[in-house]
């Protein structure tokens, strides 16, 4: 199998060295990537071609990883139009539409939109996916086994889904870090050391995430378990109610939803 990233970013990068890694059938990679650093970069970490424009050697694979910022797409999808005839092709960019890429591409029919994040950097990402009307079932497997190279992957049949997606796992890393870094302050206020709140914080994250993640119960049965009638979690969730956590939560996840939508207005024309 050969691939070919247009964009050699965070994303690109980390799913280059998820599939560098396999130990068995690790693909032929090419990269086009602008900047002279990261092209560096990639070239100091990765077994794999790095050049700075596309050109149809470089293009004569398997599959095309479009992997570029939404606002670079249209100019870096009509750069390689000329040839894309018979490649998979895979979009990573928030907001564009298959839409929008296809007719930048040409007409090319063949498009999968996908949305990682960025523990995708750790090989414990979820990919959120969507099938062009003309992705075989071959090609939906082959975007899998790519895309799974980094974590799990989940398949929505509604492509105005993946804007939610986008929402809740594509910026959720940022709310998670944003409530560790609350918690952390709140702890170092509360009179703990700045590195015990830090792993203090981490391993309550990390083995809440895991307990919810091992457990048959929704999360809302494993919060009553922690929360004693009178006692101390039931003391801190009501100040959270107070605060109506529940809804602050929803009206973002509306509004970073909102925004995808209007990021694939802005640049898909």
């Amino acid at each position: 199998m050969r691939i070919a990233f247009i964009g050699g970013g965070n994303m690109a990068s980390a799913l280059i060295g998820g599939l560098a890694g396999r130990s068995k059938q690790a693909p032929i990679i090419t990269v086009i990537e602008p900047v002279a650093a990261q092209r560096e970069a990639l070239q100091s970490r990765f077994s794999v071609q790095v050049l700075e424009a596309p050109d149809q050697a470089a293009l004569d694979a398997d599959i095309l990883v479009m992997a570029v910022k939404p606002q670079q797409m249209r100019d870096a999808a009509q750069a390689c139009a000329r040839w894309v005839s018979r490649q998979l092709v895979i979009s990573v960019a928030a907001g564009i539409r298959i839409a929008d890429l296809q007719r930048w591409l040409g007409g090319h029919p063949r498009i999968v939109r996908a949305m990682p994040n960025t523990p995708a950097l750790i090989s414990l990402g979820v990919t959120g996916m969507c099938a062009g009307a003309a992705v075989s079932a071959d090609d939906r497997t082959t975007a899998d086994s790519i895309l799974s190279a980094v974590g799990e992957t989940v398949w929505v049949n509604d492509e105005s889904l993946i804007d939610a997606v986008t929402a809740v796992s594509g910026s959720g890393p940022a709310y998670v870090f944003r409530f560790i870094e609350a918690i952390e302050q709140a702890a170092i206020k509360q009179g703990l050391s700045a590195q015990d709140a830090r792993k203090l914080t981490l391993a309550t994250f990390r083995g809440a995430s895991e307990l919810a993640a091992r457990s048959h119960e929704p999360p809302a049965t494993l919060r009553e378990r922690v929360t004693s009638k009178g006692g101390t979690t039931a003391a801190a969730l009501a100040v959270m109610e107070q605060g109506e956590l529940g809804t602050l939560i929803d009206r973002a996840v509306e509004a970073a939803c909102r925004r995808g939508a209007e990021l694939g207005d802005e640049f898909g024309r």
